[in-house]
C-alpha cells in the first residue's frame, strides 16, 4: 500500500513537472513585429547617426561646440542600436547565442551607450544656457577645445561607471522538457539590484531632466520674453554718439542681430526637441522597472515590454531626423553627403568689351550646393552676392553698366 503510495505520488509530480518545463516561445506575431520594427528602427537610426558624425567631422564650418555634443550623442546612440537593437532581434527568435563574454561585453555596452547620451544632453543643455544667458563668458569657456575636453571626461566617467555591469549579469541556462534555453540575465537578486537601479535612474534620467527643464525655462524668458529690440530707434537715441553712421549700417547691423537671434531660438528649439523626446520615449521603460520594483510577481506583458524597447530603439534613432527637419545647416550638409558630385564642364563666356574683374564675382566656385556658411548662419540669411548686368547691345561707348 505505501509502494503503491509513493508510485502514484512520483507519476503525479513527473505529470506536474512536464506541464510546468514546457519552453516558453513566442508567438509568431511576435516575432514578426519584432524582427521588422527592429531592423526598421536601427537601419535608419544607424545611418543617420552615421551621417551626423560625417558631416561634423568633415565640414569645417559644421565643428563647434554644440555639435561637438551631438557627435557624442550620436556615437552613444550607435552604440545603443548596435548592442540593444540588433541582439534583440535574434533573442526574440531563439535562446541567447552570444555566449558568455557576449553578455557581459553587450550589456556593458547598452548600458554605456545610453548613459553617455545622457551626458551628452545634459553638456549641451548647459552650453546652450551659457551661449545665450552668459554670452560674454561663453566666448571663452563654449569653445571647441573644452568641449572635446568635456565630451572625453564625459566617457571616461561613464566607461568607469559601467564596469560594475561585468559583475552583475551571467548567462543562465534553464532546461526544459523540449530543449534548453539560455538567457542573458542578472547575477544578484532584485533586492541587490533594486538600488543600483535607482541609482542609474537618478543620476542618468531625473537629474538631467530636472536640470534640463529649469535651464531651457532660463532660455526661454531670454529669447522669448526679453528679445532684443529691431527698431534702430529703440537701440540708438538721438543725442547718440553713433548719430554720425549712416542710416544704412544702422539697419544692416539691426538686421543681423536679428537674424542671429532666430538661429539661436532655431538651434534652442532643436535642442529642447531632443530633450522632449528623450524624456518621452523613455517614460514607459523608466516606469515600468520602477513598477516592478515594487510587484511581485513583475509585470512583463509581452506587447507592452516590446512597445518600451522599440521607444528606447527610436529614440537613438531619431535625433538625426530632428537635426534634419529642425536644421538648415544640418539638412544642407546631408544633402551634399548624400549627393554624387560629378565634374560640371565649364562655361565659356564672350563678351564684345572689355570687362574689369574688380566688379565681377568668380562664378567659378559657385554651385547649387554651396554650404551655408557659419555667418550666414548666424545671420539667418545668406550674403548677397554681386551680379553684372550686360546689355546685348551696345551702341554708346559712354554705357554705364548696372551691378546688382
Amino acid at each position: 500500500m505505501e509502494n503503491s503510495t509513493v508510485t502514484l505520488y512520483i507519476e503525479f509530480n513527473s505529470t506536474v513537472n512536464q506541464t510546468l518545463t514546457k519552453m516558453p516561445q513566442n508567438s509568431l506575431e511576435v516575432q514578426v513585429v519584432t524582427i521588422l520594427l527592429a531592423l526598421l528602427i536601427c537601419g535608419v537610426g544607424i545611418a543617420g547617426n552615421i551621417m551626423v558624425v560625417l558631416v561634423v567631422v568633415r565640414t569645417k564650418h559644421m565643428m563647434t561646440p554644440t555639435n561637438c555634443y551631438l557627435v557624442s550623442l550620436a556615437i552613444a546612440d550607435l552604440i545603443v542600436l548596435l548592442a540593444a537593437g540588433l541582439p534583440n532581434i535574434s533573442d526574440v527568435v531563439a535562446s541567447w547565442v552570444y555566449g558568455y563574454a557576449g553578455c557581459l561585453c553587450i550589456t556593458y555596452l547598452q548600458y554605456l551607450g545610453i548613459n553617455v547620451s545622457s551626458c551628452s544632453i545634459t553638456a549641451f543643455t548647459i552650453e546652450r544656457y551659457i551661449a545665450i544667458c552668459h554670452s560674454i563668458k561663453a566666448q571663452f569657456i563654449c569653445t571647441v577645445s573644452r568641449a572635446k575636453k568635456i565630451i572625453a571626461g564625459v566617457w571616461i566617467f561613464t566607461s568607469v561607471y559601467c564596469i560594475m555591469w561585468f559583475f552583475l549579469v551571467d548567462t543562465n541556462e534553464k532546461v526544459y522538457a523540449d530543449g534548453v534555453v539560455v538567457k542573458c540575465g542578472y547575477r544578484v537578486s532584485r533586492n541587490l539590484y533594486m538600488p543600483i537601479y535607482f541609482l542609474d535612474f537618478t543620476l542618468f534620467y531625473v537629474i538631467p531632466l530636472v536640470l534640463a527643464t529649469v535651464l531651457y525655462g532660463l532660455i526661454a524668458r531670454i529669447l522669448f520674453m526679453n528679445p532684443l529690440p529691431t527698431n534702430p530707434h529703440d537701440r540708438i537715441g538721438h543725442d547718440s554718439i553713433h548719430q554720425g553712421r549712416s542710416n544704412n549700417a544702422v539697419k544692416l547691423s539691426c538686421k543681423s542681430n536679428k537674424g542671429a537671434m532666430s538661429s539661436r531660438k532655431q538651434v534652442t528649439k532643436m535642442l529642447a526637441v531632443v530633450v522632449v523626446l528623450f524624456a518621452l520615449l523613455w517614460m514607459p521603460y523608466r516606469t515600468l522597472v520602477v513598477v516592478n520594483s515594487f510587484m511581485n510577481p513583475p509585470y512583463l506583458n509581452t506587447w507592452f515590454v516590446l512597445f518600451c524597447r522599440m521607444c528606447i530603439y527610436m529614440n537613438s534613432a531619431i535625433n538625426p531626423i530632428i537635426y534634419n527637419l529642425m536644421s538648415q545647416k544640418f539638412r544642407a550638409a546631408f544633402k551634399k553627403l548624400c549627393k554624387c558630385k560629378q565634374p560640371r564642364p565649364e562655361k565659356v563666356t564672350k563678351y564684345n568689351m572689355p570687362v574689369y574683374y574688380s566688379v565681377m564675382k568668380d562664378s567659378s566656385h559657385e554651385s547649387p550646393d554651396h554650404d551655408v556658411t557659419e555667418q550666414e548662419d548666424l545671420n539667418g540669411c545668406p550674403i548677397p552676392s554681386k551680379k553684372v548686368n550686360f546689355m546685348d547691345k551696345c551702341n554708346d561707348t559712354n554705357t554705364a553698366f548696372s551691378v546688382a
